[in-house]
């Protein structure tokens, strides 16, 4: 008798045969009317879920956005290329082009591998402007609580399947990616628990189909895609899992040796931070094979990172780690923690979104395949939802320690004694223009003129809104600030507007 892959046989709700689903006092219900009835009942909860969710990560970017604590870095990139794409024309991202003196051309897909960017392209139709993005981004992080929620369902029933989808929704790497601009991984969540929820349904052409568009998020994400395969190997899948790691792995060498080059980063390097272990991928796994405790020892040291792996596992009571799952999160992991980047270590930033949806489900199967050590299937289901009820309650744990706890302070909404200043800044800019702003005055910018990256280069742009009084990346301090703007004032520049330390530098 076959069943849906992954499952166990007596899961609650799971399909016995090829028709009938084995419900009490539904027996000899064909499946799919079973599957229409079960949608209904429980699509209005679900929704409601999915709304609030979405609605509240909206609100928390866009408050941020429209009191200047949005960035050029990365919000405006992302703004650039797909106002390119909706265009009909390349996504071009001249605000991180002409940082690194690849000039106003550069194309956003040899900064970082995103042409899934185009699918939201028609968005920008309806308004042209990075709060589109914020909002994309906030309806993509909810809607992946949708296969979490059913992927769940059948380990421990609907109830514990709310609140397991509840613990996602309320989970602080989905807060901190919320909280800081858009990025790629807004899609990563929902393409992720697809393609784990559609295998485990017995989909597999479709959790095939999600882990190939996964590939077109970003450069790295074959790493994700390959760890799933070896979940799907495990799962005695033999053949389907090495389809899965050779297909994903190729694809990587693929984006990463041949068309990010062509796009024009020029080298696969672009993004390269394992310096310390070699200059390609081949010579930091000979590296790794090597010296193999180094190795270990780098996975674990400086404590920020155990710091972040007990973060990622806790809100799920650490059940994770008895399912299989949990190999598909492992090559992402090592990609961060190898790495020579301080600032993908820990749990700041949106890194760590790119693998909650596999620590949720991996949590959710954990937690069933403990219960199955009792003997009776009402005490087994007893404990998957007293596990479903305290990782929702540890989710709200660490709301006050994350992103989702400023949504709570009158002041956040309010902003700085500044931003009135900053609102008239921007404001004396004319559309249609190229102008260097300020890391945090750029987004509001951004939909109207082309923003470049004010910083300590000169790339001669005609306006420039500066600011003087707080520090601002790329400089190392206030002082420089001012030293670049006096510079600016010398080389022609003239000032146009200036209150609180923000300044309006025009060149006729």
């Amino acid at each position: 008798m076959s069943r849906e892959p992954g499952v166990p046989p007596d899961a609650p709700g799971v399909a016995r045969g090829r028709k009938v689903f084995r419900f009490a006092g539904t027996r000899g219900v064909p499946a799919a009317a079973r599957r229409s009835a079960e949608r209904r009942r429980h699509g209005l909860p679900l929704g409601a879920l999915v709304a609030v969710a979405a609605a509240t990560y909206a609100l928390l970017g866009l408050v941020k956005f429209a009191t200047f604590r949005a960035s050029v870095f990365d919000l405006v990139i992302f703004d650039q290329a797909v106002r390119g794409y909706a265009g009909f024309g390349p996504p071009t991202a001249p605000a991180v082009g002409v940082f690194h003196g690849a000039g106003m051309d550069f194309l956003q897909l040899a900064d970082h591998f995103s042409p899934i960017l185009a699918v939201l392209a028609p968005l920008y139709w309806i308004h042209d402007g990075p709060q589109t993005l914020i909002v994309a981004q906030a309806v993509l992080f909810a809607s992946a609580a949708v296969p979490i929620w059913r992927y769940a369902e059948r380990r421990l029933g609907p109830p514990g399947a709310y609140l397991v989808a509840a613990a996602y929704a309320l989970s602080w790497p989905i807060a901190q990616a919320a909280a800081f601009d858009f990025h790629e991984v807004a899609f990563v969540p929902l393409l992720s628990a697809i393609m784990i929820e559609r295998f485990d349904a017995g989909r597999l052409g479709v959790s095939f189909l999600a882990g190939t568009a996964l590939l077109l998020v970003k450069e790295d994400m074959g790493l994700l895609v390959a760890g799933f395969g070896v979940y799907v190997f495990l799962n005695r899948r033999r053949l389907e899992g090495a389809a899965f790691v050779l297909f994903s792995l190729g694809a990587l060498l693929l984006i990463r040796e041949v068309l990010m080059p062509m796009a024009g980063s020029g080298t696969a390097g672009f993004h390269w931070a394992y310096a310390n272990r070699g200059a390609t991928m081949g010579e930091v796994a000979l590296s790794i094979a090597r010296d193999p405790a180094d190795a270990l020892w780098d996975l674990v040291s400086p404590a920020v990172k155990v710091d972040t792996l007990v973060l990622l596992l806790w809100p799920v009571l650490f059940t994770a780690l008895a399912s299989p799952l949990t190999v598909t999160a492992l090559p992402l992991v090592l990609e961060r923690f190898l790495a020579d980047r301080p600032q993908w270590w820990g749990s700041d930033h949106h890194y760590n979104a790119f693998l909650v949806a596999v620590v949720v489900c991996a949590g959710a199967d954990g937690a069933a395949r403990l219960g199955r050590r009792f003997r009776t299937r009402g005490r087994r289901r007893d404990l998957g939802l007293h596990w479903a009820v305290a990782v929702c309650v540890v989710g709200l744990t660490l709301t006050p320690r994350f992103a989702f706890d400023a949504l709570w302070d009158p002041v956040f909404y309010q902003g700085e004694p500044h931003v009135a200043a900053a609102r008239e800044a921007v404001a004396t800019v004319p559309d249609g223009v190229v102008v260097e702003a300020a890391n945090n005055l750029g987004p509001a910018l951004s939909g109207r003129a082309t923003v470049l990256l004010w910083g300590a280069g000169a790339p001669g742009a005609p306006w420039i809104v500066a600011d003087t009084a707080r520090w601002t990346y790329p400089f190392g301090s206030p002082d420089l600030q001012r030293q670049r703007v006096d510079e600016a004032l010398r080389s022609g520049y003239r000032t146009v507007f200036e209150r609180d330390g923000y300044l309006v530098l025009h060149r006729p």
